[in-house]
């Protein structure tokens, strides 16, 4: 039990130090965080990649990217149905 518990902590440390997408700026992610947030917040399919790679500028391959990183940073989760969903900035959950 007491590795489980030191992975985890290990784990949680490495999240935190998960580097940005190479040559993907602050100004991408702040972007990215406002495109995303336009489209309600999920990435799922074609029509939400696509308003996202318009108002970023940014490729498909790097909004994955960034979707991944967003993750990893534990500002955004996975969902059942493969998509991300942000969950900072104007997608933060609101409190019931």
């Amino acid at each position: 039990m007491k590795k489980i518990v030191c992975g985890m902590a290990a784990l949680a440390v490495t999240a935190g130090c998960v580097m940005a997408p190479k040559d993907v700026t602050e100004a991408d992610l702040a972007n990215f965080d406002a495109a995303v947030a336009s489209i309600g917040c999920d990435l799922v399919g074609e029509s939400d990649y696509l308003p996202v790679e318009l108002q970023t500028g940014l490729p498909r391959e790097k909004v994955v990217e960034v979707a991944q990183y967003r993750v990893a940073q534990e500002q955004a989760v996975g969902l059942e149905n493969g998509g991300v969903r942000l969950i900072t900035g104007a997608c933060a959950p609101k409190d019931v």
